[in-house]
């Protein structure tokens, strides 16, 4: 199943898509959120499928798939690749960062350079979101039962703040206001056949940046969601973004984004967003 949220900044309405048609969730839910995923609400909208009156959301501005999440954890240098275009060697255990949860907007929202920024960069991402409270897992091999699902994410970075003004931390870089483009659609395991074996690009300006495939992290979905749960408690609602590829623009090979640009990322299966660069 493909669940979405629709309508103006918080005023969203959730949304179920199946087969090409839309149906209105506001009788179960009232938001795509941790409590939802948290009561079972994947289930009980499975179960009440049949019976969900259709909607038309044409026109309305489609917000990000899940309603403000408590954290949004990142992983950093995730692909062997974009670490070396980094000028990193690959890390010997998962870089973690956060987000603010502020920074989330839609696939399709403006999003705001920074003022004084000339280094505003793209970064496309498979995000998890966590269905069930990950809390001190036993091994990898159960952490994907703990996955509600996943989003196509955008994980747009200002390198000067995140590597020159940090003191040695990533999230000044990282969490500037509308810097977390989530969406289009939250996708449930089952529509996933491999989440290792995802297609996954982006383009400015309709000219490509990144193509790669998440076969090619260093550490992989299911043993990101266990290292994790180590270190903090993984709530439901919770998102976490797992790694960009190589084709950035820190790489050095290409111009950073200025207002006016055209940012452009997709995964197999997952959507595709479009953002227009703007100026805060």
């Amino acid at each position: 199943m493909k669940f979405m949220r629709v309508g103006a900044p918080g005023a969203e309405k959730p949304v179920l898509l199946s087969g090409g048609r839309h149906y209105d969730l506001s009788g179960i839910t009232a938001d795509i959120d941790g409590a939802f995923l948290a009561d079972d609400g994947i289930a009980r909208v499975r179960a009440s499928q049949a019976g969900l009156p259709e909607i038309d959301v044409t026109g309305l501005r489609v917000g990000a798939p899940v309603a403000r999440p408590g954290v949004v954890l990142c992983v950093g240098q995730n692909y062997a690749a974009h670490a070396a275009e980094s000028g990193a060697p690959p890390p010997a255990t998962p870089i973690v960062f956060y987000k603010a949860p502020n920074s989330v907007v839609g696939p399709y929202d403006e999003v705001l350079i920074p003022r004084g920024s000339t280094t505003t960069d793209w970064e496309v991402e498979l995000a998890v979101v966590i269905g069930r409270r990950a809390r001190y897992l036993e091994s990898p091999a159960r952490a994907l039962d703990h996955v509600a699902g996943y989003l196509l994410s955008n994980d747009v970075s200002e390198r000067d703040f995140q590597l020159h003004q940090s003191g040695g931390q990533w999230s000044k870089g990282k969490s500037c206001e509308t810097f977390q483009p989530l969406g289009p659609w939250l996708v449930t395991p089952d529509e996933i056949a491999d989440v290792q074996g995802l297609g996954l690009r982006s383009w400015v300006n309709g000219e490509v940046r990144q193509d790669s495939s998440t076969k090619d992290m260093i550490f992989d979905v299911a043993y990101l969601v266990w290292h994790l749960s180590q270190y903090t408690v993984l709530d439901p609602g919770d998102v976490v973004n797992t790694g960009t590829p190589q084709g950035v623009g820190l790489s050095g090979r290409f111009p950073y984004l200025a207002e006016g640009d055209v940012v452009e990322v997709e995964i197999d299966g997952l959507g595709r967003q479009r953002v227009t660069m703007g100026q805060a």
